[in-house]
């Protein structure tokens, strides 16, 4: 299940992908499935104990452990497979093999959730794949090598504060067990050893003071710190009917990416999850975003798109197109409209660029924005087909240009740019 911080993340995050692969970089879209350590361990243990009850034999879910609807609806497939034949199992392999189950199913329903936002990634990577590859071992002896690890009461620590860190970070408990620390340490490296030349992590908010760690153990490693830029994401609160929604009506847990896209549609969310700057609080207004009025930003941007096509299919029932207007002379275009139009039209590569380099899709959004009230201000006052063809010419050139930012931009940003509405 994608909650409304895993959504804006997927939002910006390809968002930014598109932009960047626009500006002429190679980009790979890649999602980090954290399908080890203890909160896995009690995931299996929360899936064993409901394998249990629902076969009628006692058992309890860990205090900390997974007490959702979702986990009973996995276990009920689970048992539809596989019936009771894992009562008699060894605890390890029941537990394994009903957590292989689960995330499979699990990983399977967030992918199309996914693809239906609009976003899709061409690497899945696996947390226990660093495991089981010997990436963390590997990455904890570079750092020891290199002198930055000391032990201490049967744990190993990492330096952080010769790199200014408040404390230092144990990399291996006293148990033996590598921390998250030392996975993700060993994710970043295994990026670079990929032939990545930079990285781009979307973290949410509770994640801020990881940033700086992150950073020195690259640096330890012999990498610039500055290969790893984050970005760090604030809450969204979703409002219905000015009441804050805290609760799903379908489910009574949290509402799910799925839900949203059911209720304002895909190109409302994409748009909505991204017109804030990332590290700002995002208030996502449900009746806004379903409203079909300019006060909905998208519904604004994409009517402009299509009061733009309505023009050229008046052309064409005219039984005229385009290419029998040009050569245009835009220096007719003198009316004040026309002229702030084509500036601000002007300004698009530099606008896709900003957004490229400061990693702010909001910056485009926002331009996106302006460009479609230019738009309506425009075409509110003046005609575009009329009895002076040469000035016809121009403002076909002028409105035609804007219809290509429009829907390059909405592309950019993952929402539609429909012909009609």
């Amino acid at each position: 299940l994608l909650h409304m911080g895993n959504a804006r993340g997927a939002a910006l995050g390809d968002s930014l992908a598109f932009i960047l692969d626009f500006c002429g970089y190679q980009v790979t879209r890649e999602f980090y499935i954290n399908d080890a350590g203890h909160q896995i361990e009690l995931f299996g243990q929360s899936l064993e104990a409901r394998y249990f009850q629902l076969l009628g034999h006692p058992a309890e879910v860990p205090a900390e452990g997974y007490h959702g609807d979702d986990v009973i609806e996995t276990v009920q497939g689970f048992i539809a497979v596989h019936g009771d034949q894992y009562l008699q199992v060894e605890e390890d392999e029941r537990r394994k093999t009903m957590v292989d189950y689960a995330l499979r199913e699990k990983l399977s329903a967030i992918e199309k959730t996914l693809r239906d936002f609009g976003v899709c990634y061409e690497v899945w990577f696996s947390e226990r794949n660093l495991h089981k590859k010997g990436v963390v071992r590997e990455v904890i002896e570079r750092l020891n090598e290199k002198g930055y690890l000391y032990e201490q009461e049967g744990a190993f620590w990492f330096k952080a504060r010769e790199f200014g860190i408040e404390k230092d970070d144990v990399v291996i408990r006293s148990n033996g067990v590598p921390t998250y620390f030392a996975a993700d340490v060993a994710y970043h490296l295994n990026k670079l050893q990929r032939g990545f030349d930079w990285m781009i992590d979307i973290w949410g908010a509770d994640h801020h003071g990881h940033v700086a760690r992150m950073k020195s153990a690259i640096t330890a490693l012999g990498y610039n710190p500055d290969v790893l830029q984050v970005i760090i994401m604030q809450l969204v609160r979703l409002y219905r009917g000015g009441e804050v929604v805290r609760m799903s009506k379908r489910s009574g847990q949290f509402v799910t990416l799925e839900e949203l896209v059911d209720e304002v549609g895909r190109d409302a969310a994409r748009y909505f999850f991204v017109m804030r700057s990332a590290d700002s609080h995002l208030d996502f207004d449900l009746d806004l975003a379903r409203a079909q009025s300019n006060e909905n930003p998208v519904y604004y941007i994409q009517y402009a798109h299509a009061r733009i096509c309505s023009i050229f299919r008046q052309l064409s029932e005219m039984g005229r197109d385009l290419s029998s207007f040009v050569p245009a002379d835009l220096f007719l275009l003198k009316e004040e409209a026309e002229l702030i139009l084509t500036r601000r039209l002007a300004d698009f590569p530099e606008e896709v660029a900003m957004a490229a380099k400061d990693m702010a899709p909001h910056r485009l959004a926002r331009y996106l924005h302006e460009v479609a009230g230019l738009l309506h201000s425009f075409y509110n006052g003046h005609r575009v087909i009329g009895s002076d063809e040469r000035l016809s010419s121009a403002r076909l050139m002028l409105v035609n240009s804007t219809r290509i930012v429009l829907r390059n931009g909405m592309r950019l940003l993952g929402v539609s740019a429909p012909e009609r509405m």
